[in-house]
């Protein structure tokens, strides 16, 4: 029989928790207790107040926050219970807030996965779908594959970074995060691995936008997306881009996923020839943020694999993207629980359907401010970028950065359009200083650099 807890030491955790109104994390309950506690009798002892229901919990493993009955944390952002839920989402969330031993154990059901059929199975009914398209319509449907994530990049880049991480528990602010990929500046007092997941999901997105002619629901996009959001993250490096070989588990659920590596890479195959096979760019979207992480199909970083996955189709179509903004961590995390052991979507949908109109009417007022973009840089985009980066660099000065821009200009740009190119290179040049010189992907001290060559010459 195991030895009672003293009550006085369950005082001492519960009066800890009382000392962060807004949740407190178990590395917060251990800096205001003052006798040290082992970190898994701490867990233990946590887990016994909140099954007495003197403590409540939002959120799962690191993400994890501790508070008073009746004075439930709020999300990242501060706000609860601001998604609209349907009758059948109420009745998921329920069901998985149910202590871990009241819930059923279940294995992975190939059935949710072969039941689904392209274009005659919904998960999204057509009123929705329709809703949908309209709110994500920004009126660039007849250019390029994805010309609309481009011309919302900067934006984007840190909404969907931050919010996919912070949707992990990684505790960056929003204002970390945008140093982070503006300056590549770390915030003090946070783990490295926390600033790693945001470069990685930086490097992510850039690669969804800079391939969209090319991206699909293919084994090169999807493999290369989980590449780059695993990136030094796994304690595998070989891991890294690979389908698993290794039994995982699911913290905090009663799911057990799919062991035998042939049968994963069975489902996997099926479950990208499903989705291409979607014509509807949402359904296709919400068929991924659902069925993927259910598969389980890498050894972890598969919800971010999704969440990023889901935006291929919209990115594809120039819609707007979905970048998560102000999604409840806990709502996001019992959503994925109801998928898991119950292959009920409706939880998952709520979260979605509201998720994307946030999305949708974020990047409509960030669009129209600011205003309509030149399409001559448009189209050239990528070449101005790169030939001002490579200048900075280099680093050359006035005089070695014209003859390469003449260089370039006659070798890649049609020549009733180079005069045109040359100008505008020359005028970003130009305009260059400290506050924007990171959307060319160049480091404080290589601009350093730069600046004093050109200065000076």
């Amino acid at each position: 029989m195991a030895r009672p807890i003293p009550e006085a030491e369950l005082e001492a955790i519960t009066a800890a928790v009382a000392a962060h109104p807004d949740g407190a994390s178990i590395a917060q309950i251990e800096e205001v207790l003052a006798a040290p506690v082992a970190r898994r009798t701490l867990q233990y002892r946590l887990r016994v107040l909140v099954d007495a229901g003197r403590l409540g919990v939002t959120g799962e493993n690191r993400a994890a926050r501790y508070h008073l009955p009746g004075k439930a944390a709020p999300d990242h952002n501060g706000q609860a219970d601001i998604v609209p839920l349907s009758q059948e989402g109420q009745a998921a969330l329920a069901y998985v807030r149910q202590p871990i031993e009241a819930r059923r154990p279940v294995g992975y059901d190939r059935a949710f996965l072969d039941g689904y059929r392209p274009n005659a199975s919904f998960y999204l009914t057509e009123a929705q779908r329709a809703h949908l398209t309209g709110l994500g319509k920004p009126g660039v449907e007849a250019a390029p594959a994805g010309t609309y994530a481009k011309q919302i990049l900067g934006r984007l880049l840190i909404d969907l970074a931050w919010n996919s991480s912070r949707l992990e528990g990684n505790t960056y602010s929003l204002l970390d995060t945008r140093r982070l990929i503006d300056f590549g500046e770390a915030a003090e007092g946070h783990a490295q691995r926390e600033a790693q997941m945001i470069l990685n999901h930086k490097d992510a997105i850039e690669f969804l936008i800079a391939s969209a002619d090319e991206i699909g629901f293919n084994r090169y996009t999807i493999l290369n997306l989980h590449a780059l959001l695993a990136n030094n993250l796994l304690a595998d490096p070989a891991a890294v881009g690979r389908l698993r070989h290794i039994i995982v588990g699911i913290d905090g659920s009663t799911f057990h996923p799919l062991e035998i590596p042939g049968l994963i890479e069975e489902c996997f195959d099926q479950l990208l020839a499903t989705a291409t096979a979607i014509e509807d760019p949402f359904e296709q979207a919400f068929f991924v943020m659902a069925q993927l992480p259910y598969l389980q199909p890498f050894d972890d970083v598969n919800k971010r694999v999704s969440r990023l996955a889901a935006n291929i189709p919209l990115i594809r179509a120039n819609l707007a993207p979905l970048s998560f903004t102000d999604v409840p961590g806990d709502l996001y995390t019992r959503a994925m629980l109801a998928v898991y052991e119950l292959n009920d979507i409706s939880l998952l949908r709520d979260v979605f359907l509201w998720a994307y109109e946030r999305s949708a009417q974020r990047y409509a007022a960030v669009r129209q401010s600011l205003g309509e973009p030149d399409p001559f840089r448009l189209r050239y985009r990528e070449p101005l970028r790169d030939i001002v980066r490579d200048i900075m660099r280099a680093p050359m000065d006035r005089k070695q950065a014209r003859a390469h821009l003449v260089a370039v200009a006659a070798e890649l740009i049609p020549a009733e359009d180079r005069e045109h190119f040359i100008d505008i290179a020359e005028t970003e040049l130009l305009g260059l200083h400290e506050g924007n010189f990171a959307r060319y992907q160049v480091r404080p001290s290589e601009f350093a650099a730069w600046r004093v060559v050109w200065d000076t010459k």
